[in-house]
């Protein structure tokens, strides 16, 4: 039988794994993760399990990739430049729902058109207004967002544009209506301009992984996972690359199914940048019905239904000094640990926190550095390029890199890009200094600290007597902050209003603080905890929920394993309105069709849809996939008669993947 190979791409470590259907886990493995070169990460996990096991190329039948590359870049407002052009809509319409903040400042080309909600034309489509500004569009931005008031209804106006910039410009194009088919115009918008900051980044993630498998000689097909744990293939993934939202986070889920065989828990999933919780019912992940939600922004996305924050083992470690008693936070950015930077440079890292510690005055940046991520990054400002050309030879710290607060933000935007990041104290540093961790450099770890310990409050006091005391308010703190995403997660399934979990007595019920009353609290559920730093951090965690923590034995690859245990799964649905008594018009992707009878325009749609989501779960990936389609029809009584109102047909078509024989 052919062997299934999961590899997981995270922010700091790559984590493969060999599964032999129906026997199980034969080997894994991990790698640091190369974010200049994705696949050098990928390579060194793959040929280390593929050493473990003893395997050959040959036996690999398939190959899938789970990846929080997306997520992370919502969560940390990473991604390419991007280009909008609306078409149809208010300009207050797309401010109320953040469309400024997604674009970041980056060409948005408002056109007259778009549809009515029963798919007739607002107004004719003003092509020419766009023309003039193609050379704006090409210029700035290295992919293209189309959206269209109404384009489920009617998406003739969103293909008309997208043709048009891909004839003339050549760049990538996302339409709104490709991404979902519900209503709500501006929220497609932001999505379809996520969608387009995405495509070079997954595209680069994609293409690397497949050179890679070929020089390895394994000829299996390559899938990935989507946001709602079903695998789709790399040519979908590359052309919608938003759907890989939550991909690593949804892949947790099937593998904490798969390691534990739990039906009902809290899965709390940390990782380099984020930690990940959802909840298992019944064996199976809740979706959202109402879009995934990351980084702060609400897309259209079908994804599992999962609270998802900036906080991971390499979160970088804050002091918030607004009062007279300072307090640590943690992310939501990632910063490359210490440990790793002095690991990596240790003459650099040593010398400098060496220097540092030295000093008589302590500087701002201390304890800090600048580290390149990628060779050549293009479309660099004149400020960002002299910027980044100071760091070709490698890191430098930021004490001797910002020369003013211009340059100082001059760096935060090329961090944003991911182009650069920033070492800095993080959890995993705490871990080192604490001796809970060993991989890297913890002498590293430890000058960070010590350095961090020797910033001041607003009474001028130390942060921190020692390095020891300062990684140990770090982990409580990553303990306090888990504790808290738990428990909102818990409250709101519970059907409490979000916050509720900063309730004074709750805060009391946590800290078990004794009185006339005694407030408790628990989960009722066990939480099962992933990530290969959960053994280090959860232990806490628990106590302070007074819940089972189950901690699986594999818990540290539990991504991969989900990525080859997923199934292919395609939903294709449309819309049937009436736009006047007797009239039945089917809103279709291939354009709309009118019918004189409900039974006629039933059957049709649901031919039309069956062939879609055959089609596109074939694309997908799937082996003979199972077609299964749902009818939801509205109807009202007005004067004693049952008048139809609108009727949503589903396809769903999933399988599974197909395996190299």
């Amino acid at each position: 039988m052919a062997l299934l190979l999961g590899v997981d791409t995270g922010g700091t470590y790559t984590d493969a794994v060999l599964i032999e259907e129906g026997a199980g886990l034969v080997a894994k493995a991990k790698s640091l993760t190369t974010r200049r070169d994705l696949a050098l990460g990928i390579g060194g996990a793959i040929r280390a399990v593929m050493e473990e096991s003893g395997a050959a190329p040959g036996d690999i039948g398939l190959v899938s990739l789970s990846t929080t590359l997306a997520t992370n870049a919502l969560v940390e407002g990473q991604g390419g430049r991007v280009a909008l052009v609306s078409i149809g809509f208010s300009e207050a319409d797309l401010t109320r729902h953040g469309l400024p903040e997604a674009l970041k400042g980056e060409p948005h080309i408002a056109i007259p058109g778009g549809h009515k909600a029963d798919g007739g034309e607002q107004a004719p489509l003003d092509l020419a207004a766009l023309e003039a500004r193609l050379p704006e569009i090409e210029a700035a931005a290295g992919a293209v967002a189309v959206a269209g008031i109404f384009s489920v209804r009617n998406p003739a106006h969103e293909t008309a544009v997208r043709d048009l910039v891909r004839a003339r410009t050549g760049l990538p194009v996302t339409c709104s209506h490709e991404l979902s088919s519900k209503l709500g115009g501006p929220r497609r918008a932001v999505t379809a301009v996520l969608n387009g900051r995405l495509i070079a980044m997954i595209d680069r993630l994609i293409s690397g992984a497949e050179g890679l498998l070929a020089s390895l000689g394994i000829e299996a097909p390559l899938m990935v996972v989507r946001g709602d744990g079903a695998l789709v293939s790399a040519a979908f993934a590359r052309a919608r690359p938003i759907e890989t939202i939550l991909s690593g986070p949804a892949a947790s889920l099937v593998g904490a199914r798969w390691l534990t065989g739990a039906d009902s828990a809290l899965v709390s999933d940390i990782g380099g940048t984020t930690t990940d919780v959802a909840v298992l019912r019944d064996g199976l992940p809740r979706l959202d019905p109402e879009g995934a939600s990351v980084g702060g922004w609400k897309t259209m996305v079908e994804a599992v239904a999962m609270r998802t924050i900036g906080l991971g083992g390499d979160s970088e470690v804050h002091l918030e000094s607004d009062g007279l008693t300072p307090r640590l936070r943690l992310g939501p950015r990632r910063a490359m640990p210490l440990a790793l930077l002095g690991h990596e440079h240790p003459d650099l890292v040593r010398e400098t926190l060496d220097r540092q510690i030295r000093a008589t005055t302590l500087s701002e940046y201390a304890g800090r550095f600048a580290v390149p991520l990628l060779a050549a990054p293009r479309g660099l400002e004149a400020r960002e390029a002299a910027l980044f050309a100071e760091l070709a030879d490698g890191p430098l710290p930021l004490d001797r890199l910002l020369r003013n607060r211009l340059a100082a933000a001059t760096l935060d935007r090329l961090v944003t890009r991911g182009h650069v990041i920033v070492s800095a104290l993080t959890p995993t540093d705490a871990s080192h200094v604490l001796g809970r961790h060993d991989a890297w450099d913890a002498e590293a770890s430890r000058m960070g600290a010590e350095l961090f310990a020797r910033r001041r409050s607003a009474r001028g006091e130390r942060v921190a007597a020692s390095a020891e005391e300062i990684a140990v308010r770090v982990l409580d703190q990553l303990s306090e902050q888990t504790v808290e995403i738990l428990l909102a997660t818990a409250l709101e399934e519970d059907g409490f209003s979000p916050g509720y979990e900063t309730h004074e007595l709750v805060r009391a019920a946590l800290r078990r603080r004794p009185g006339l009353v005694d407030v408790g609290i628990n989960l009722t559920l066990p939480v099962i905890g992933l990530g290969a730093s959960a053994p280090s951090y959860y232990g806490a965690v628990g106590e302070r929920l007074r819940a089972e923590m189950v901690l699986p034995e594999h818990a540290g690859v539990a991504n991969a394993i989900g990525a080859v245990a997923g199934h292919v799964r395609v939903a294709v649905d449309a819309v049937i309105s009436s736009p006047s008594p007797g009239a039945f018009r089917a809103h279709l992707s291939g354009g709309n069709r009118e019918f004189a009878d409900l039974d006629a325009a039933l059957a049709a749609t649901e031919g039309v849809l069956r062939a879609a989501a055959q089609e596109r779960a074939e694309a997908a990936g799937a082996e003979e996939p199972k077609l299964t389609v749902s009818r939801d029809i509205r109807t009202t009584f007005a004067d004693g008669q049952e008048i139809f109102i609108e009727a949503r047909l589903e396809a769903v078509a999933q399988g599974r993947p197909r395996v190299a024989r």
